[in-house]
């Protein structure tokens, strides 16, 4: 029998800005998969990795404009997908900020 995944299972930091309660895997799967992959512990990713698997994670990283680097770095090795691929790696591309001297 398998336990059912509940939003509080995840590290409290994760979420301390969204109402728990009203958090659903499927509606807010863009959220959840991206605030575990750049703030969460390992606990957190294994929850998300088992409950949606890496295409499904991958394939909705694909469209945020916003992943942190590392997160990038990790989702693009594990899926086997290009960085490149990813709208973020783009998007940060075209929006360089000023170097410091």
């Amino acid at each position: 029998m398998e336990k059912k995944v509940s939003i509080n299972d995840f590290s409290k930091h994760l979420f301390w800005d969204i109402n728990r309660d009203e958090l659903d895997f499927e509606k807010n799967k863009r959220t959840i998969i991206k605030n575990v992959l750049e703030y969460g512990l390992i606990y957190d990713w294994k929850i998300i990795y088992n409950y949606y698997g890496i295409d499904v994670i991958a394939s909705t990283m694909l469209n945020v404009r916003d992943l942190d680097e590392k997160a990038l770095s990790f989702i693009s090795m594990l899926s086997n997908i290009p960085q490149e691929k990813f709208l973020c790696y783009n998007t940060k591309r075209l929006n360089r900020t000023h170097w410091v001297s």
